[in-house]
């Protein structure tokens, strides 16, 4: 086994409230300088959604990702002859519509204005070209919007509904919505590494952090329309790309990220995983209905000993693997297989994980009017939530609607469980049944229910400490004769921006 350790991340959708303090924190430290107005390395959508950029699900469009090429995998967008031939015109690339055209206000008219009997205004005002414009689009113009006919209409997710599906998805009693925070998912087979030509991209060989050398950044932009999940932005004053870096200087301190520091639902957790590098090729290029399951089956036990000969054998540090065994997401992933990847379709083996959000039992109205419960407890079935199991299935089983019905009744029996532990007002058959679906007992679903709710700082996020001192060597005891490592990509030593 080829064992690397790699920082991984759970966003608990349950618990997201779409506050954007996450995105702010994150504006503040990293992007706030000019040509960087347009980037949110953090944002948060609202799903149903058309997302940020427009509709960056849509791979029709978009052309992220990686496509089943054999046994292999291959770019759907980009790569080296395929980038090649758009390098001067990239159709699939987003344009700054896609986005928006960041503005601010021409405030000194509130000054100089002439006296008269009508209020002044600022006007907006563009800041890439300084000229007046209107106003169409921002970072979150569809926030909160989850049943409009512009944004949540459009959403990519509704492909495999039926129009009688969508349709009732919008009548008042069933409307809904959710959040979903996004970042950089710092892929095992990440498609924007793949896809540079100047190898600006690269995977840190300590923490398998994906980072972006703006020295070596040619401004091809293909990493642009490589990433699926659009993380990679360019930007037009310097004339470089640029992306989320995990906030690495943080973590080499002990320091949570930014974004997850200052998250007010609690939402984050962030722990390091160990995984077999050997297997990256073939778990990407798997069927389509296996992805999730090969995908989890690649991060190993920390508590196997041979996991531990192995790891220690190509130079990770005893301190690491105490904290992977000690990982928080190791658990949400592995342990209790309730966190699900983001689009395992698009084969980049994304390390950020979800846990889907629970959402509120479809309620009806009889014919008199009446306004009545579909449910005949507290709880309904997971089939009767507002959101068709289809596009829950959409969005991170690749299709599998049975490997979300696992999650959803796992976390049902949790919550009846504590329900029944706190309040005692259940049946015992009611009980039973619930962890029987669930597949759990009450010691697992009380450990569920500690972590999710009463965990501290510290539990929530393992950070190993930096060995920065011993990432070269692991680099050179594990590189094969082309200097490369995993599935192609580039493993290099630590550096800045």
């Amino acid at each position: 086994m080829n064992v690397r350790s790699q920082i991984t991340m759970v966003f608990h959708l349950d618990k997201c409230i779409g506050c954007h303090t996450c995105s702010i924190a994150c504006k503040n430290i990293w992007t706030d300088r000019r040509g960087a107005e347009y980037m949110w390395w953090n944002n948060v959508e609202t799903k149903p959604g058309t997302g940020y950029p427009t509709k960056w699900e849509d791979q029709d469009i978009y052309k992220g990702g990686w496509v089943k090429d054999g046994n292999s995998v291959s770019l759907r967008g980009a790569g080296k002859w395929k980038g090649l031939k758009n390098i001067f015109h990239n159709p699939n690339m987003p344009v700054l519509e896609d986005y928006y055209e960041p503005w601010t206000y021409k405030y000194t008219d509130l000054f100089t204005a002439p006296e008269g009997n009508d209020q002044p205004t600022a006007r907006p005002v563009s800041l890439v070209t300084g000229e007046h414009i209107d106003v169409k689009a921002g970072p979150n113009w569809d926030d909160d919007l989850g049943g409009s006919p512009d944004y949540a209409r459009n959403d990519v997710n509704f492909k495999d509904l039926s129009p009688v599906e969508q349709e009732s998805m919008f009548q008042l009693e069933r409307m809904m919505m959710f959040y979903l925070p996004r970042i950089c998912n710092h892929c095992l087979n990440p498609a924007c590494v793949g896809s540079c030509p100047s190898g600006a991209l690269y995977k840190r060989g300590e923490d398998g952090i994906v980072l972006l050398n703006q020295e070596r950044c040619r401004a091809w932009r293909m990493c642009v329309t490589a990433c699926p999940y659009k993380k990679s932005y360019y930007n037009w004053s310097t004339g470089k790309s640029e992306k989320c870096i995990l906030c690495y200087p943080r973590l080499e301190s002990g320091q949570a990220p930014a974004c997850m520091h200052s998250c007010v639902g609690r939402i984050r957790y962030l722990g390091v995983m160990l995984y077999d590098a050997d297997q990256i090729e073939a778990v990407a290029a798997a069927p389509e209905s296996e992805l999730v399951d090969r995908h989890i089956a690649i991060y190993l036990d920390p508590n196997d000993p041979q996991v531990i000969a192995d790891a220690k054998a190509n130079g990770i540090a005893d301190s690491t693997i105490r904290a992977a065994q000690q990982s928080p997401v190791y658990k949400f992933v592995k342990e209790w297989g309730i966190a699900l990847p983001l689009h395992p379709e698009y084969r980049t083996l994304p390390n950020l994980f979800y846990v889907p959000p629970m959402l509120p039992a479809m309620a009806s109205v009889n014919s008199d009017g009446t306004y009545d419960s579909t449910t005949k407890s507290l709880w309904g079935g997971v089939e009767s939530a507002r959101l068709p199991m289809k596009y829950l299935a959409s969005l991170f089983t690749a299709g599998n609607e049975e490997k979300v019905r696992e999650v959803l009744r796992k976390l049902t029996a949790v919550k009846i469980h504590r329900r029944d532990a706190t309040v005692g007002d259940l049946t015992k058959e009611e009980v039973e049944e619930a962890m029987e679906l669930g597949r759990t007992d009450p010691a697992q679903a009380d450990a569920i229910f500690r972590l999710t709710s009463l965990a501290t700082f510290n539990e929530r996020f393992v950070i190993p400490p930096a060995h920065r001192e011993e990432s070269i060597e692991m680099i050179e005891a594990t590189a094969d004769v082309k200097g490369e490592t995993g599935f192609g990509f580039k493993m290099k030593p630590a550096r800045g921006l």
